[in-house]
C-alpha cells in the first residue's frame, strides 16, 4: 500500500480521493469484480458523502454516482487524497 494510502471507510467525509487499488478479501474474491462494475476503478474520483448511525453503510460518490457500501466493502478500496482545490480570494 501507497505510504499515503488509506481504504475508503477511513477517509475524511466530503474531501476528494482518487482510487488507488481495489483489494478484495480473500473470503469474497466476487467482491473486487463487484466493485469495478460499479466503477471503483483505479484512478477514478471518489469522496465519502455520508455515514449513517454507527458507522454503516457509506455513502459515496464515484462518477456521478452515488452508491451505499457497507464498511466492509469500503474496506477494500485503496485511495490517496487529492489536493483540495485552491479557493478563488
Amino acid at each position: 500500500m501507497n505510504p499515503t494510502a488509506r481504504t475508503l471507510d477511513h477517509s475524511t467525509d466530503f474531501l476528494p480521493y482518487r482510487i488507488e487499488a481495489v483489494h478484495p478479501p480473500a473470503q469474497a474474491p466476487e467482491w473486487g469484480e463487484w466493485l469495478r462494475e460499479l466503477g471503483f476503478i483505479p484512478g477514478e474520483k471518489v469522496m465519502l458523502m455520508a455515514r449513517a448511525p454507527g458507522g454503516d453503510p457509506l455513502v459515496v460518490r464515484v462518477g456521478s454516482s452515488t452508491f451505499a457500501l457497507r464498511r466492509a466493502e469500503a474496506a477494500c478500496i485503496e485511495v490517496v487524497q487529492l489536493a483540495e482545490a485552491a479557493v478563488p480570494a
